[in-house]
């Protein structure tokens, strides 16, 4: 036998090893998750009627894996396999049902799955109105729905809505938003028109006047309608995501065309109910403030005593003649927190209206 063979064969013994192990090791897990599983029927049984969705305790489990991990694996890969094993161990128990702005293929239903797992109804509904009354109306659990673009801003409809329904946020998620040129041809030659939601092409405008400057631009309702376009027109692409170039039988022609490489949407979570304290939370509040010199500083001046971060301060013109301006407020705290809830009391004195919008989960 010559040294080369047994060098192959020293080789193939050492992979078999290492396969070996590495089925135990799914043995293992596979176990593991059955008894876990398993665990969480006994839980549910245990809250008798409770609701089985607790986004305060997901997000602790979250971020204690999150923070313990050891690598070689991310800490968004982690955060994503840990999601995907809660949803199925919360449809043991019951069908949690979601709105989000449709149809199919959007960055909405991406974040439906991103904060929910796969193990649920997710609903597609033709607009952010029809997301809250979906919920509203008891025939979904929860909505998520965007409410800002790190490059557009606001989604003003979202805060125009959330000042008078009855719903809380009990949850937000980040989504990265990377936008994908899609055709029929993996290629930008003769492309004479791009479709897209007024967001993708805000969000990408600079990239298509460098890249396609003669190609019209054609705002759609969604990016899954601009996808539907493209695939019956040769000369037309789309902008979107990989989940729309997958469900119409696009091709990617050009990847991460957004013209800021940290483009990112928040999503809220809107339920019935807020959240309870998690460790890591934030509360969002709307207020109501009479045109009057230093009404806002005043009115903020609270925050600011009690030590109190505020990562968001959005205004938005009044529709009633009570007050003349809203201001959407999140700030880092639940208002369950005692020094929070004291500075929120205080702010109520001197605003002419706040509603507390909801505690929640700070996401990852």
């Amino acid at each position: 036998m010559t040294d080369e063979i047994r060098s192959e064969l020293g080789v193939l013994n050492d992979l078999n090893e290492l396969r070996a192990r590495i089925d135990g090791i799914d043995d293992a897990i596979l176990k593991l998750l059955s008894e876990r599983a398993g665990i969480a029927q006994q839980v549910g049984r245990a809250k008798k009627g409770e609701k089985i969705y607790r986004p305060e305790r997901e997000a602790q489990i979250v971020q204690r894996l999150r923070t313990s991990n050891p690598g070689p694996l991310s800490g968004d890969t982690v955060e994503r396999l840990i999601r995907e094993i809660m949803s199925a161990c919360r449809a043991l128990e019951q069908t949690t049902r979601v709105a989000y702005l449709g149809p199919a293929g959007t960055f909405s239903q991406q974040a439906v799955h991103k904060q929910f797992g796969h193990e649920i109804e997710a609903q597609a509904e033709a607009d952010i109105d029809a997301c809250f009354r979906a919920v509203e109306t008891g025939r979904v659990d929860f909505a998520v729905v965007p409410v800002e673009n790190s490059t557009e801003g606001a989604i003003s409809r979202t805060l125009d809505l959330i000042v008078t329904s009855p719903l809380q946020i009990c949850g937000e998620v980040m989504l990265p938003i990377h936008q994908m040129l899609m055709r029929k041809p993996a290629s930008l030659e003769g492309i004479t028109r791009v479709y897209g939601h007024v967001q993708s092409l805000a969000q990408c405008q600079q990239w298509l006047s460098r890249h396609l400057p003669q190609a019209e631009r054609i705002s759609v309702v969604s990016n899954s309608e601009g996808a539907r376009r493209a695939a019956a027109e040769p000369d037309a692409a789309t902008l979107g995501s990989e989940a729309a170039a997958e469900l119409y039988g696009l091709a990617v022609a050009a990847e991460r065309v957004e013209d800021e490489a940290s483009n990112t949407t928040r999503f809220l979570v809107l339920g019935n109910t807020d959240a309870a304290p998690s460790g890591q939370d934030k509360t969002s509040l709307v207020v109501g403030v009479r045109n009057q010199p230093g009404a806002v500083v005043k009115l903020l001046q609270p925050l600011a005593d009690a030590g109190i971060s505020m990562s968001k301060l959005e205004s938005r013109p009044a529709r009633s003649g009570n007050w003349e301006y809203l201001f959407f407020i999140v700030c880092e705290g639940h208002r369950q927190d005692t020094r929070l809830a004291a500075t929120l009391s205080e702010i109520e004195s001197r605003a002419a209206f706040l509603k507390i919008l909801g505690s929640y989960p700070a996401a990852s």
